[in-house]
Formats: structure tokens, sequence, C-alpha cells
């Protein structure tokens, strides 16, 4: 009786996703806020700001119908390798990278928005093609090409993280394809037989640095190692409950680098300690869960690997930044979605929920009988 006091608009929408968000979206504003030294400028009500935008724009994403998103994919993925090439030709150098487009009004990283797009263009691809062709090349090769390209760009900027969860995304939606396993067990065969090569060819000097550290943070510790080292004292030192809001040492006396961004968790724990990272890891497993449920609930093939692959891009986003903070993973400058301050992962990871969303959407519209 109650829900007819509420409009039909309102009551659709996933508020077992939304409000989840809400909730850590505005835990991230009281961190930003207090990493600022009790400011809301410059990172706290931006932040915010940017969320309700972006949430906006997710919730567009959602009215989409299938047939829409069919039709951009190939687009939408030339569009974005050709802002790639771009960023080679035209973008803006920071921190020793080349990754930024100079919009005017915002500094654009297309490679945050390759994330999905590769996602999107690989769930149309197998969705196209004929399922006796999944065990050949047919299906892996042109795969291994839409893929290819977009991460060698990345690669070369050079972002070896963004490379890495572009790759890691495609991976996971070529499995759930149902390639055989035979091949990504060959991948891996490969991968621990190239990967000294790379180390000493393709890495610049920096990220051997960062995997060297990684495996003796104390042979550095005030160079290559001190984020991490910095990173583990702060999360250390906030124990059960924390410092308190606003009493963080690490980040308020500068100890900490990137205390609103790649280290935003070490700047929360620090000051909420193990019940404030439950806290977030809770929220986080809701929003994952609702995720991995749309997914076995898609209507159709495209649809199953759309969602899949866009709760793989967030599922890597959190795994990855939480294992960098704690010294589990080399530091390769992944933000925490909905947490860090940054405008380009807020609108990469917001695509993935309003995409989710769509799925969510097409799965009601879609009747039991024809799933």
């Amino acid at each position: 009786m109650e829900r007819a006091y509420i409009p039909g608009a309102i009551a659709r929408q996933p508020w077992g996703v939304i409000l989840p968000l809400g909730l850590l979206v505005t835990f991230g504003c009281a961190v930003l806020y207090s990493a600022a030294g009790g400011h809301f400028q410059p990172w706290a009500l931006t932040h915010g700001v940017r969320f309700v935008v972006f949430l906006a724009m997710a919730m567009l994403i959602a009215r989409i119908p299938q047939t829409l998103f069919r039709h951009a994919a190939l687009p939408v993925y030339g569009v974005l390798c050709v802002l790639l090439v771009l960023v080679e030709l035209l973008g803006r150098v920071g921190g020793g990278s080349q990754r930024w487009l100079n919009l005017g009004f915002m500094q654009l990283q297309p490679s945050e928005l390759m994330k999905p797009g590769i996602v999107l263009v690989l769930a149309w691809f197998y969705s196209v093609l004929p399922a006796p062709e999944i065990k050949t090349w047919r299906a892996i090769g042109p795969a291994v090409l839409l893929l290819g390209l977009p991460a060698g760009l990345v690669m070369l900027q050079p972002d070896l993280g963004t490379g890495l969860a572009i790759s890691f995304g495609a991976v996971v939606v070529m499995f759930l394809a149902g390639l055989p396993l035979r091949l990504f067990l060959g991948g891996v065969v490969a991968v621990a037989v190239a990967a000294p090569l790379a180390f000493f060819t393709l890495l610049h000097d920096y990220q051997r640095k960062r995997v060297l550290v990684f495996l003796d943070p104390e042979s550095d510790p005030l160079g290559s190692g001190y984020h991490i080292t910095q990173s583990k004292i702060a999360i250390g030192s906030g124990g059960l409950v924390g410092k308190g809001f606003g009493q963080g040492s690490q980040s308020h006396l500068d100890y900490l680098p990137e205390a609103h961004t790649d280290f935003v968790f070490a700047t929360m724990a620090e000051e909420w300690g193990m019940l404030g990272g439950l806290f977030v890891l809770t929220i986080f497993a809701l929003i994952l869960s609702w995720g991995l449920r749309v997914a076995q609930r898609a209507p159709d093939r495209f649809s199953r690997l759309l969602a899949a692959g866009m709760v793989t891009t967030i599922f890597f986003y959190v795994c990855i930044n939480l294992m960098m903070v704690m010294g589990l993973a080399p530091v390769v400058g992944i933000p925490l979605p909905f947490v860090s301050h940054g405008g380009s992962s807020m609108m990469t990871n917001m695509i993935c929920i309003g995409t989710i969303m769509a799925v969510d959407r097409w799965s009601r519209l879609q009747p039991a009988g024809l799933r």
C-alpha cells in the first residue's frame, strides 16, 4: 500500500545500488574534507558535485535501449582509439606521462574511457559471433586485435596500470564468452616466460623501480619506496577505531603522498581505523554483488557479457588500489572508486554503473518466458 504513494519513476530506480553509492561517496567527501585540512575545497565539494552529475548521467545511460548499445559499440571504440592517438600527438604531459587531452572545460583521460569501451565492443563481438566458432581462432584473433590497439597506445603514454586494467576487463569477457581454457593457460605460460624479458626491455626505469620496491620496500625508504612505506605506516597507526576525524598525522603533515587520490584509503584508515576499512569493503561488496546478480539474470549473451565486464572493471579498480596501498602490489596509480578525488575515474565508474543499470532494466522489460 505504501508504494502507491511513491511515483513509479522513483520506485523503479535501483535503490539497492544508489543508496550504497551515496553512502560511499559521502564518506569519501568526509575523508577528502579532512585531507584538505578541514576545507570543502579543493576536493570534497568537487567530489560530491561530480557524483551528482555523473549519477544523473548513469540514470540516462540506464534508459538507453539495447539496440543502441549494440549499434554504438564499434563507433564508440573507434572514437576512443582516435582520442588515444590524439593523446600521443597533442596530449598534456603530467607526472612524466602523456595521458590527458585539454578540452578547455576539463582534462579528459581517454584511456579511462577505454576500460568500459573495450568491454562494450567485445561483448558485441561475441554476441554476433556464431556459437560454433567460439572454439576456433576466429573467436580469438579479432578480439586480440581489438584489445591490442588501445592497450598498446596506453602503454606508450606510458600508463602500465590503465593498460593492465583494459587488458583485465577484456580477458574476463573473453573467458566468460566461452573461449577454450587452454588458450588462457597458454597465455599465462607465455606471460611468465616473457615477463623477465619485458622487465628489462619494455618497462621504463621508474616502472622497474616500482616492481623492485614492491619486492623490498625497505631498499629505498626515502625514494621509490616512500609511498608504500608511508601508506603502511598510516594504515597501521589507525588501529581498530582510528585516530579520529581530522586527526591523521601522515596526511596532514604531508608525509603521505597523493593522500586525496591513489592513497586515499590510507588517509581514511589512519583516521577511521579498521572499522572504517570494513565499512568501505562492505559497501563495495554490496555494489559488486548487485552487479553480479544483474549479470546472472541478464536476458541474453550480449547483456550478460556487458554487465559482467563492467563489474570486473570496477572490481579491478578496487582490488588493485587496496593491494597497492597495503604493499601487496606495485604502485601503479589506480584510484579507489567513488572515494578518490578524480573526474575521469568517477566518470568511468559511473558509466559502468549506468551500463549495469541498463542491463537490469532490459531484464525487467524482457518477458520471463523469453529469457
